[in-house]
């Protein structure tokens, strides 16, 4: 693994050693078959954590990437979802819950799908799959094409967004939903809020979180949370995770999966031009998705997209960085364009201590800038608006919001997300989609945004 650090690299000092940081994370953190998030509070493998690593590793290691994304896939349902979580057998049940023996995906699963190992839970992450694997096969088109990885996988990611733009269009519309806080990735943030008080959290002496081991109660989500989340989770599980028959307490549409949705319909147009196939298809429903996205969920006057809460079909009114992430959309009205973009640069979205993006308003009334995603400024979410900055030509927002990612990245120790009105780093260190997008800011800044 020498030889991945000794790769040619910034010349800058500071950069250099910058980047074999970010490396190191990555190595300490692979399993052998996957990257975890974190050795400690994250000790499995997450869908969308291992796009974004693997956009990182392409740097290091184009094989490595290949193999995080195709490791991913082998735990994918029949009916087409990928799963947010694929446990390691290797182990123990109580090293993370709810564990395989809560979602009990082989059997409760089986009719929906679900393969009889590894073991997965049965809800889904944002997908930013398409995009990482178009990424990846960019890296190095000519070892992608010797190992066949585009022709590999782009079935299953089609299967993937089939799966998103039926089974899960709960609304009717055309926009895909999400029916549990996890499954947009933004665990608690306060656009679940009014959803989450219709349901009725499972009593917390019945379940032991594990993440409390590892993470400050002040920064994690409450127990009142924690046990509406297990509720949830365990109403799905027995239905069967069956999209068609369960009666969802929670459902929304969250305008950044909607977001990475469209973003991976046109990796995937380019995905099949380059297997020498028609890309027409994904190209239209990339179009009208995006259509569909400005149409359901922009919200004229905040200037910002919203949820839609689609039990009372209405925009809840909590606007947090979920909503500047359509920015990534390339088909963007001009106009809507220019209004993110004063909303990004404006005293809603710009943090004192820091210049990532805080995952929250800073002027809302649920602020709070060190409990997960109601306030702390995240790596992830930072990537992918300097990336839909740079997809309409902002380079100079792009460029100095690459800057603080990197120096904050350093800063922080490869931080999971830092506290927005301090600069403190927050929740586990050495995290890897933090080390592998740092790795990508440093080693691909001259790439043009193309899908």
């Amino acid at each position: 693994m020498k030889s991945l650090l000794e790769r040619p690299a910034p010349t800058a000092t500071a950069a250099l050693t910058l980047r074999r940081g970010a490396a190191r994370v990555l190595i300490d953190n692979w399993t052998g078959t996957s990257t975890v998030p974190s050795r400690t509070l994250y000790p499995h493998q997450w869908s969308w954590d291992s796009a974004f690593i693997a956009i990182g590793l392409r740097h290091l290691s184009v094989r490595r990437a290949q193999q995080e994304l195709e490791s991913l896939l082998t735990a994918q349902w029949a009916d087409g979802r990928i799963p947010h979580i694929v446990f390691n057998p290797a182990l123990p049940h109580d090293a993370y819950f709810p564990s395989p023996d809560f979602w009990r995906s082989s059997s409760a699963g089986r009719a929906a799908g679900a393969p009889t190992a590894p073991e997965t839970s049965g809800i889904v992450q944002p997908p930013v799959h398409a995009l990482a694997a178009w990424l990846v096969h960019r890296a190095d088109p000519a070892e992608s094409a010797r190992r066949g990885f585009l022709a590999r996988v782009a079935p299953h990611l089609a299967a993937w967004h089939d799966y998103l733009l039926t089974r899960r269009d709960l609304g009717g519309a055309g926009l895909a939903a999400v029916v549990h806080p996890w499954e947009p990735g933004m665990d608690n943030s306060p656009g679940w809020d009014r959803a989450l008080t219709r349901v009725e959290p499972t009593a917390p002496g019945t379940f032991r979180r594990a993440d409390l081991a590892h993470g400050h109660p002040a920064d994690r989500p409450t127990d009142l949370d924690y046990g509406r989340y297990v509720r949830l989770a365990s109403d799905y599980r027995d239905a069967g995770y069956d999209d068609r028959a369960t009666r969802f307490a929670f459902a929304v549409e969250d305008p950044c999966f909607n977001a990475l949705l469209i973003a991976g319909e046109h990796a995937l147009a380019a995905i099949v031009r380059e297997l020498g196939e028609d890309g027409a298809r994904h190209t239209a429903r990339a179009d009208t998705l995006t259509r569909l996205l400005v149409r359901r969920l922009w919200h004229e006057d905040a200037g910002i997209f919203r949820v839609r809460d689609l039990t009372d079909d209405t925009l809840v009114a909590q606007d947090g960085v979920s909503g500047l992430i359509p920015l990534l959309v390339p088909g963007l009205p001009p106009d809507i364009t220019a209004r993110l973009l004063a909303t990004l640069t404006g005293p809603r979205f710009s943090a004192p201590a820091t210049r990532l993006v805080p995952s929250y308003d800073l002027t809302g009334p649920a602020f709070d800038a060190q409990r997960y995603w109601r306030g702390p400024a995240w790596f992830n979410t930072a990537w992918l608006i300097h990336r839909g900055l740079r997809t309409h030509g902002l380079h100079q927002q792009a460029q100095h919001l690459r800057q603080g990612i990197l120096t904050e990245a350093g800063a922080s120790d490869f931080a999971e997300y830092v506290d927005p009105a301090t600069g403190d780093a927050r929740g586990a260190r050495h995290f890897s989609w933090t080390a592998a997008l740092t790795l990508d800011l440093l080693c691909a800044d001259s790439e043009e945004p193309t899908a």
